[in-house]
């Protein structure tokens, strides 16, 4: 490494310790915000968005030339576009989570105690957020709006391949937050977006107090494994769609193909379909059409395959695999024990679904299913905050401490004991 490059990498670390030493002081105030003032700045920003479409799109279109240019294709593209109907939603988004209660300060579980003192339990910020994330551009705008609703201040590391669009985004957010009476750098977002600004970001226990990475599943392994600092997380959305004995098959083919085709490259997309033998007849046949319409790759089980010859055999490896794309594993089951087991050896815990019509069976589900979000006769395409009514999500997590599936406002906040006493004192 040569001096430059030392120099360069010095120059990083002091900016983001710069950065994460504003967005401590910064969280005192947010932190302390009213609620009609983390809304009226909220609403600044929508309206600063909405007043940059035509400055969002030119943006936009420069990274996505750059990625064009750099043999970046398919579900990466897909990401990083921002096209007119998504710019709507960012807007949405953002005036919906104005609209949303505020969690900060909410107390609630009093209880009197022997003592006379009562007990509960306030909700509060977390204090300092980092996201480091990749592509996709509505992020900036999400997290920036999630975080200062509940209160905290946040600094955003986006990818190089948008970084355009998410300066664009971050001059309408700060912008917004000044109109509104609060520091603009109570959303700050990284400038610097090369591999040794994570790192340093990373290093910063001291002032960020969690990171939450979205992206890759080896910018999400790097991220757990450098990080000096909390981490919420999730690695791979290998979902699952079981069509259960006797299920309905109209409603199974409908659910199945939107959880696969309707958007390929996300993370709660159907990766792996596990079909019951009594249903198989009848079913596969039927849903191979729709995926030779939408131009999906089928790839089966040996039991599968009896049933649909055509397609390619699955290896092991495909029980793995996070296509994002227009593949699709299958396996024929024997029931409802052999599709629980399937999922438990090979799913990520993201989501997974059931289709059928028995309610007891579906309640098992419910119960042996391991993962943050589980589904009865709908599409895993659901599994998202803006659909669970949190407004947006700052990122799914499928660990277990201190949140589980779409991390909300709720999920940005955590809790202290709060008593009330009247002059008690302990014998």
């Amino acid at each position: 490494m040569n001096d430059t490059t030392q120099d360069s990498g010095a120059d990083v670390r002091a900016s983001l310790r710069q950065i994460g030493e504003t967005a401590r002081t910064c969280a005192a105030v947010i932190g302390a915000a009213e609620t009609p003032v983390k809304n009226g700045a909220l609403h600044a920003i929508a309206r600063q968005l909405d007043q940059s479409r035509d400055h969002l799109m030119r943006e936009n279109a420069a990274d996505l030339k750059a990625a064009r240019e750099r043999g970046t294709a398919g579900a990466m593209l897909d990401r990083l576009e921002l096209n007119a109907a998504r710019i709507d939603a960012m807007i949405a988004g953002v005036r919906e989570i104005a609209d949303l209660p505020d969690p900060v300060g909410e107390i609630g579980g009093v209880q009197a105690r022997p003592s006379g003192i009562r007990v509960g339990r306030m909700r509060t910020p977390l204090g300092v957020v980092g996201i480091i994330y990749e592509a996709r551009p509505n992020v900036t705008a999400d997290a920036a709006a999630l975080c200062l609703k509940s209160g905290n201040a946040s600094i955003l590391r986006g990818g190089s391949e948008a970084i355009r669009s998410n300066r664009a985004i971050a001059a309408c957010i700060e912008r917004g937050l000044e109109e509104a009476g609060l520091p603009a750098a109570c959303v700050q977002v990284v400038k610097t977006p090369g591999r040794e600004s994570v790192s340093a970001m990373l290093a910063l226990d001291d002032c960020i107090d969690v990171i939450i990475p979205r992206g890759g599943k080896g910018l999400i392994e790097r991220v757990a494994a450098e990080s000096k600092i909390p981490v919420i997380k999730h690695l791979d959305g290998i979902c699952h769609v079981y069509v259960d004995d006797g299920a309905d098959i109209g409603m199974a083919l409908d659910i199945a193909e939107n959880a696969k085709a309707q958007r390929f490259g996300v993370c709660n997309a159907m990766e792996t379909l596990l079909v019951a033998d009594s249903v198989a007849a009848e079913f596969l046949p039927r849903f191979a059409e729709r995926m030779k319409e939408r131009k999906v790759e089928l790839r089966g089980c040996d039991k599968t395959r009896r049933v649909l010859p055509d397609i390619a055999a699955a290896s092991d490896g495909d029980w793995r695999e996070e296509y994002l794309a227009p593949v699709l594993s299958v396996k024929t089951v024997a029931g409802m024990d052999e599709a629980i087991g399937h999922i438990g050896a090979y799913g990520s815990k993201h989501t997974d679904a059931i289709v059928t019509r028995d309610h007891a069976r579906a309640m098992r589900f419910l119960r042996e299913v391991d993962s943050s979000s589980v589904i009865i006769n709908a599409s895993t395409r659901f599994s998202d905050g803006h659909e669970y009514g949190l407004g947006a999500e700052i990122g799914i997590s499928t660990d277990v401490l201190h949140v589980r599936g779409p991390v909300g406002l709720e999920g940005l906040t955590t809790q202290k004991f709060v008593v009330f006493g009247g002059g008690q004192v302990r014998e």
